[in-house]
């Protein structure tokens, strides 16, 4: 090394308060959670869905406003009321095969033989046949009336058929990471880094990176002081208590739009007994599950303060709710507003209910997928003490509740869900939806909560193209869930993005964090 260059070399390290620029060959991400797997039809998980996106396609795209627009399918067409024609762009996959309409048909008749914690096949609903009708061309046949159609297949990366039978393991290793997206698979070190290169052979507007460092940094306090020393160029999930500062750090600059992710307690409203994490006020074994009881679910509701954990916990980044979707969206129910924090009523619907002394709960959540998430529950375990329900706190590593939910192995949790569409659709069919494989409803519905009217409900809004209709049957079927207590919302989730001075990013609605929406400012 020349004397000119350690010279450089120190001047640059001698300077802390400066984020030194990267060349635009390279985007340094660091999120703040880790993907379940890379096989982009595993599990329904923002995390998950997000790194897909960089390597895989589907057949309609959205944009950062969650608008649809052409993807891999560069026209579409309404036959009659129950038959979609599409034709797809000539274009190729990352080893260099041409996409075909069989790929199509092999991407949706791979989903149903997957086991996941969160299937896709809760968008194949719609879905009653494929009909191939040329190398480039294909028809869906829906049944009924299908207005989601283009929504749902928004959700579905398509993958080359010469993968043969549905299988996980290889995608990790970059084997079957194989898609038509702007980015390409180098490297996976799963829970630490993701690195991606460059698709010389994109069909859509060319990336401006030419590799991409996708890291996974769980520690909010890491993701800041990796922006901030340079390490990184991009972080998401800022966390509330450095937002406010580094909206005046000169060194960064901010994007942040609303979320449409609900934040919500799930509860087990299927299990009689016995109950994990659940006991009487002695911790003596219980003969009836409370959770079944609505009085029991509206107290623990409204044993919640929800306005104190928006302005506090979250320090004014989110919105308190009642319902899955924010004012003013699609199916929006006016009456649906927060629950009135009122622990007096609640103790008095716990006596009611004939548990005048309340009972043990332990509430489980993850430390590393949502905003504050830990100190959350946290702070609801608090409340909850307050009108006698002694609750313990089991806050963990996403993945690892995952594994808990999917083996139903508890009893209370927090979680989030975001409706991508713009409409609840996906929620009453997912989490409110009862759990039948055979129709494709509850698949993340963990508390296996059942209801045939607001299943009918759902039903009857997916096969109804007047939107006016649409909207009053979802809005009809989202009062049902709510004054059942199916669930407890909590709040809407503020997405929060930072970048080091001289990038810009274009905030999602969707809250994925994407490297083509950085760019140079």
């Amino acid at each position: 090394m020349n004397r000119r260059t350690l010279l450089a070399a120190a001047a640059a390290a001698s300077l802390p308060t400066t984020l030194r620029a990267q060349p635009a060959a390279a985007l340094r991400m660091a999120v703040s959670a880790q993907p379940a797997n890379l096989d982009p039809q595993y599990y329904t998980l923002t995390p998950s869905n997000m790194v897909a996106a960089h390597m895989f396609e589907a057949l309609v795209a959205r944009d950062p406003a969650g608008r649809l627009n052409p993807g891999l399918a560069q026209s579409w067409r309404l036959l009659d009321p129950e038959t979609w024609e599409f034709t797809l762009r000539d274009v190729t996959f990352h080893d260099g095969t041409k996409l075909h309409a069989e790929d199509v048909a092999y991407t949706l008749a791979r989903i149903p033989g997957l086991t996941s914690p969160g299937s896709f096949a809760v968008y194949l609903k719609g879905i009653k046949r494929l009909e191939i009708t040329g190398p480039q061309t294909f028809r869906i046949h829906t049944g009924s009336p299908y207005p989601l159609l283009l929504a749902d297949l928004a959700q579905l990366f398509i993958l080359p058929r010469s993968l043969g039978a549905p299988a996980s393991a290889d995608f990790n290793t970059g084997q079957a990471a194989i898609g038509t997206g702007p980015f390409r698979f180098v490297a996976y070190k799963p829970g630490a880094e993701l690195t991606l290169t460059k698709n010389p052979t994109y069909w859509g507007t060319p990336p401006i990176w030419g590799r991409i460092d996708y890291r996974i940094v769980s520690n909010s306090a890491g993701r800041v002081a990796a922006l901030l020393s340079g390490d990184v160029d991009l972080i998401d999930n800022v966390p509330t208590t450095d937002a406010a500062r580094l909206r005046t750090d000169p060194r960064v600059a901010i994007a942040e739009c609303p979320s449409l992710r609900l934040i919500y307690i799930g509860l087990d409203t299927y299990r009689t007994t016995p109950l994990p994490d659940l006991t009487g006020p002695n911790n003596e074994p219980l003969t009836r599950n409370p959770l079944q009881d609505p009085k029991v679910r509206e107290a623990l509701s409204i044993a919640i303060n929800r306005e104190a954990i928006v302005a506090r916990t979250m320090e004014g980044a989110a919105t308190a709710a009642g319902q899955f979707m924010p004012k003013g969206a699609f199916a929006y129910v006016p009456d649906l507003t927060p629950p009135p924090y009122d622990p007096a009523r609640a103790r008095a619907l716990l006596t009611e209910a004939g548990y005048p002394n309340g009972f043990h709960l332990v509430l489980n959540g993850p430390t590393d997928r949502y905003v504050n998430d830990a100190q959350i529950i946290q702070v609801i375990a608090q409340q909850w003490a307050r009108i006698g329900v002694k609750t313990g706190v089991n806050a963990l590593p996403m993945a690892s509740l995952v594994a808990r939910l999917s083996r139903n192995d508890v009893s209370a949790f927090l979680l989030g869900w975001s409706n991508p569409g713009g409409e609840p659709s996906a929620s009453l069919r997912s989490i409110l939806g009862s759990p039948d494989p055979a129709r494709n409803t509850g698949m993340s519905n963990y508390g296996r909560y059942a209801n045939p009217e607001l299943d009918r409900l759902t039903s009857e809004a997916l096969q109804t193209l007047d939107d006016a209709k649409r909207e009053a049957l979802m809005q009809d079927a989202m009062r049902q869930a709510m004054q059942a207590t199916a669930i407890i919302p909590l709040h809407m989730q503020q997405n929060v993005w930072a970048t080091r001075k001289g990038l810009t990013y274009v905030p999602r609605i969707d809250e994925q964090t994407r490297a083509v929406e950085a760019r140079p400012a």
